[in-house]
């Protein structure tokens, strides 16, 4: 049985608390955020309220504030779900939290305090637990009451919380196995966690792993002789990462990590590597000059007044940020599986595959050494690593990958100690720690010696795995669709960054053509689970046709995808988009042309052509006019002129959401459409909308009767906008040019004011319009830009 969880309490604002009272806010859920009362107050001061919840009243208010890439929020709305105060004044609020969670310091007996005085005033069944990350459960619930011990448990977060998806959870002998059950599903349901059974041993799985990695990356790199501009080059996409080792330090924390090392050397006297954890010189140097990272703007890497800059750990001073070249470097950048990229990175004959089979083999085998110690199976030491670290594969996928039984000869032949366990597996096994059958996942358990099913949720879908067990229908090079049962079919991306081209347009157009063709079929879901939903359309093909003066099949294409999108929008079966991740250009464009969205809570959308020198091409166009007027009736006497000037900005200034959230705020998503804390269940609940709008007796979307637009009055309004921007500097010539397309587009072109438009004439005019730019020698330059150097070009 689940527990319901309507109200957290956070004890501790500082970073790790803070952000897990902004994740929780993320998901609707009130939270209580308490710290201590500032001890410098003056006697005055602490007759002030504010004064005495400043702690917690600044963190929150460092939420609202944050700036850049990396917010704690997803909306910044969203803080006032939490309500502030101190543990002087208010711990009498934690009463009708039905969740506790500690964050304060990492000693044993400042947790044992705050327990105390917990134990006094929570409600019977509150569940408490703490986000330690490496003291014992048990040395923190020992002598309690036995009420308190079967509602405690450990969960793990890791920094930032919104961002890191592992939750790590440690139970003792006394945890009641409801509250185990009710944590894990809060976590992945609401918070979208991936969850992770850990033993209760030191600094539990990831942290175990993933630290040892750090330290031996250190090592290495003073071995080695490497930079940590080329050690990051080798350890983030060719060793299968999807962040590279300093970047994740700096993000995470020098501080924090130091504090692991420290504590992870003392708590384990006996692990074989442990003098591994013994930092180098040059990482003291840093600690002490408090080069903490990202969150004091100062670690392995810094922004000079001359740009990114990198820590030379040889003398401690930061340098100008350098482009490392190679090869092995460049052939793993091309290549997009990440087994592969690793396999060929370790295999690379040169310094930084020699570091690279330097770093995996001992990785290997550390892992290895710790089954049965710090988890009983693979799986959760792969999740680990992938959920806490940004890894795109744990280490026993890296090894399956790698080859595990050429990679041990190679591991012996280099005087290396092989564990026993690697041995038995592989004399015993099919010489992988994973195998697929039937399209089910299987991991090697070492306990059994046998292999035994991976755990899945019910409504989860891996499509790798319903691809293996037969269910393709139709196939190319860059799409496919897969029967995902119940008469639902799935229009899944593959192509490289899953940029759309024709092959995925005219996928979706067969995708139609089935479910439109037998009441059998329900519906479709538009989807995939590559790293991102769509990073827009071929940018590549577009720029090589257009420096050929190929027009045609770029007219053609256009023509293709918005004709694709429309007829998504306008069948008889409903389609429903499953975005995520980088959602840009096209990408966005064929999720507006869906009947449904079920957006995961992390995707950044956004209409960004003007990056390329282009406007929306696809009916991106229309289809946000669309949404913009869709409550205004089409004879109501109203100005919509701010309604297609907020569209204007938004397309002219290719504004990108940070978060799903934020896309329902520029209306890319509606009101209607779901957004998801947990990726996984994308799929599936894609699905599930496909057939609750089939069953409820779904009808297509009417055409707009209500498309006004200003004509050609507000394309004037527009340019002396425009005038006056390029004319203070704000805009360049050139832009100006594409914004003024742009605005022909959207006011209707020549038309009289307010003349009623259909969308097929907003089609043609975008469509013009984007052909007139793509062979512009700016245009090209822009996309050669983006294509080079993943920059925008501003010319």
């Amino acid at each position: 049985m689940v527990r319901e969880i309507k109200k957290v309490a956070i004890i501790g604002a500082g970073v790790m608390g803070s952000g897990i009272a902004a994740h929780l806010a993320n998901a609707a859920v009130p939270v209580v955020l308490l710290d201590i009362v500032p001890p410098n107050l003056t006697d005055e001061e602490k007759k002030v309220k504010a004064n005495r919840d400043r702690f917690a009243a600044g963190a929150v208010e460092g939420m609202v504030k944050a700036k850049g890439q990396i917010q704690p929020l997803m909306n910044k709305r969203f803080a006032s779900f939490i309500e502030v105060g101190n543990l002087e004044d208010d711990l009498e609020k934690v009463a009708d939290c039905d969740w506790v969670v500690e964050v304060v310091l990492e000693r044993l007996d400042i947790k044992r305090n705050l327990f105390d005085r917990l134990i006094k005033v929570i409600k019977p069944g509150t569940i408490v637990t703490s986000n330690t990350s490496g003291i014992s459960i048990n040395k923190m619930i020992e002598g309690y009451p036995e009420e308190f011990q079967k509602n405690f448990m450990i969960t793990h977060f890791f920094n930032p919380p919104r961002y890191m998806r592992l939750l790590e959870l440690i139970k003792s002998d006394k945890t009641d196995p409801e509250v185990v059950e009710t944590l894990a599903s809060f976590g992945e349901t609401v918070l979208g966690k991936g969850i992770v059974w850990a033993k209760d041993t030191p600094n539990f799985i990831a942290n175990r792993i993933g630290v040892m990695g750090i330290s031996k990356t250190f090592h290495a790199m003073v071995a080695h002789d490497l930079s940590i501009d080329e050690v990051d080059a080798v350890t983030a996409g060719p060793m299968a990462h999807k962040a590279a080792t300093f970047k994740t330090a700096d993000l995470v924390g020098n501080d924090t990590l130091n504090q692991i090392l420290k504590n992870t050397y003392e708590a384990l006297p006996n692990d074989p590597q442990r003098e591994l954890m013994k930092a180098p010189a040059f990482w003291n140097t840093m600690i002490e000059k408090g080069l903490f990272g990202n969150k004091v703007k100062k670690g392995f890497y810094t922004r000079g007044k001359d740009g990114k800059q990198t820590l030379d750990w040889k003398t401690c001073e930061y340098k100008a940020t350098e482009k490392v070249r190679a090869d092995s470097l460049k052939i793993a950048k091309n290549t997009e599986d990440p087994g592969e990229r690793l396999k060929g990175m370790v295999n690379a004959d040169d310094k930084y595959g020699r570091f690279a089979w330097d770093l995996a083999s001992h990785g290997f085998i550390y892992a290895a050494t710790m089954l049965g110690e710090i988890s009983d199976d693979v799986v959760n030491i792969d999740n680990g690593m992938k959920f806490g670290f940004n890894w795109d594969l744990g280490p026993f996928e890296q090894w399956d990958a790698v080859g595990v039984k050429e990679s041990v000869a190679r591991m012996k032949a280099e005087g290396m100690a092989v564990p026993a366990v690697v041995e038995k597996m592989l004399a015993k096994s099919s010489g992988t720690w994973y195998k697929v059958e039937n399209g089910k996942l299987y991991y090697w358990c070492f306990k059994a010696e046998k292999y035994v099913p991976v755990p899945t949720k019910k409504g989860w879908f891996n499509l790798k795995l319903e691809k293996q067990a037969g269910r393709v229908i139709k196939k190319n090079s860059s799409a496919s669709l897969i029967d995902l049962g119940d008469g639902v079919v799935c229009c899944e991306f593959h192509s490289k960054m899953n940029a759309i081209d024709d092959d995925i347009t005219n996928m979706i157009g067969e995708g139609l053509d089935l479910v439109e063709s037998s009441p059998d079929w329900a519906g479709m879901v538009v989807g995939n689970q590559g790293e991102n939903f769509s990073v827009g359309a071929n940018l590549a093909m577009i720029m090589m046709l257009a420096m050929g003066q190929q027009f045609d099949p770029i007219e053609q294409a256009v023509k293709n995808l918005q004709s694709t999108n429309q007829r998504m929008h306008y069948s008889s079966k409903p389609v429903v988009a499953a975005p995520f991740g980088m959602v840009l250009g096209g990408g966005v464009e064929v999720c507006l042309g869906a009947s449904a969205i079920v957006a995961h809570a992390e995707s950044y959308m956004g209409l960004v052509e003007i990056g390329a020198g282009l406007i929306p091409g696809g009916g991106g166009n229309v289809e946000m006019l669309k949404r913009y007027l869709e409550n205004i009736p089409a004879d109501m006497k109203v100005d919509r002129f701010a309604y297609v000037q907020r569209v204007f900005e938004q397309i002219g200034m290719a504004k990108v959401s940070l978060s799903a959230w934020e896309a329902r705020d520029m209306k890319i998503l509606r009101n209607s459409d779901v957004i998801v804390a947990n990726r996984d269940e994308l799929i599936g609940k894609a699905k599930n909308m496909v057939l609750g709008m089939y069953t409820a007796g779904y009808k297509p979307a009417r055409k707009p009767d209500n498309l006004l637009l200003p004509g050609r009055p507000g394309v004037a309004t527009f340019q002396v906008g425009l005038f006056n921007m390029a004319g203070g500097g704000f805009v360049t010539e050139y832009e100006k040019k594409i914004a003024t397309k742009l605005a022909w587009v959207l006011c209707g072109g020549d038309i009289e004011p307010w003349s009623p438009v259909s969308e097929q004439y907003v089609l043609d005019l975008e469509r013009e319009q984007f052909m007139s730019l793509v062979g512009e020698p700016k245009t090209i330059e822009r996309m050669q830009s983006l294509l080079t150097s993943g920059k925008p070009l501003r010319n």
